[in-house]
């Protein structure tokens, strides 16, 4: 309601983020751009995925970046991208070639140093579990879990998710009282982050881990193998990324100033409604 205890409508100023889901959101934000860098030293250090328990040079890859002397590729189930000049072959700082799956812009450290990339990712590993444990209790406890995010029933009929699809792809965003509440698609794009895609990078992070494996060996069976483990980790922060840009894309259609405000200071101004026409 607004301050006069009318009715809402677009143009009026409201909260719409709390403080926790605010700061889980920055936090998260910095701890993942650190671990995706640090990753991809990591992933530097062997370039290729495989299923299963073990995995090395003469073992067939589902994924793979490497190169053919001056030319990089990306095989991924035997089907070969030329990648060169971004990934496998690439030209570093000095002008000079350099024969590394991920260009140094992109890692952490950005010269090759596979100790110190495991030192960033392992303790900004905790900095992520530990908040996003918290988070997801409060989320369960003050009820924004099942309030906000958890879709009702007609919200999940085909015809209402493709109605969604389509108004989106028209960049018909939601505007008035609409946009005060997340619609179906950031409903399930934000529970599939929360429940799967996080939770998941986690437990294939410990699963990885021969201290964590040996502790919990019944990781190494659910995911079918370290190897396996490492390929999902992957599959994760791929996902991971492509929310990102997502997610970036409709902050800047939406408005950027607007939604940042409202991730900053919780407050958000409802966009007005569309002018009907006739």
């Amino acid at each position: 309601m607004g301050s006069d205890d009318r009715p809402l409508q677009g143009g009026d100023l409201i909260r719409r983020h709390r403080l926790s889901t605010r700061l889980w959101h920055w936090v998260n934000a910095a701890v993942l751009v650190v671990m995706l860098g640090s990753g991809l030293m990591i992933f530097n250090a062997h370039p290729r995925l495989y299923w299963g328990q073990y995995g090395a040079n003469p073992d067939p890859a589902w994924l793979e970046i490497g190169n053919d002397g001056a030319e990089g590729y990306l095989r991924v189930a035997g089907a070969e991208i030329p990648t060169t000049g971004l990934l496998g072959v690439w030209t570093g700082h000095d002008g000079q070639p350099t024969a590394r799956a991920f260009p140094g812009w992109a890692t952490i450290p950005s010269t090759y140093n596979l100790a110190l990339a495991r030192r960033w990712h392992l303790t900004f590993a905790w900095v992520f579990a530990v908040p996003l444990v918290l988070y997801a209790v409060w989320s369960l406890a003050n009820g924004h879990l099942r309030r906000d995010l958890w879709p009702k029933r007609r919200e999940m009929r085909p015809r209402h998710i493709l109605r969604d699809a389509a108004d989106h792809a028209r960049l018909r965003l939601p505007r008035g009282t609409k946009a005060a509440r997340y619609n179906i698609l950031q409903k399930l794009s934000y529970l599939a982050v929360m429940i799967l895609l996080l939770p998941g990078m986690v437990l294939t992070g410990f699963a990885m881990s021969p201290a964590m494996a040996a502790a919990w060996p019944w990781l190494l069976d659910i995911f079918g193998g370290r190897q396996s483990a490492r390929s999902l980790h992957f599959v994760f922060a791929a996902a991971l990324v492509l929310f990102f840009v997502v997610h970036v894309a409709m902050v800047l259609l939406a408005g950027p100033v607007n939604e940042l405000r409202s991730m900053v200071t919780g407050r958000f101004r409802l966009p007005p409604e569309r002018e009907r026409r006739g």
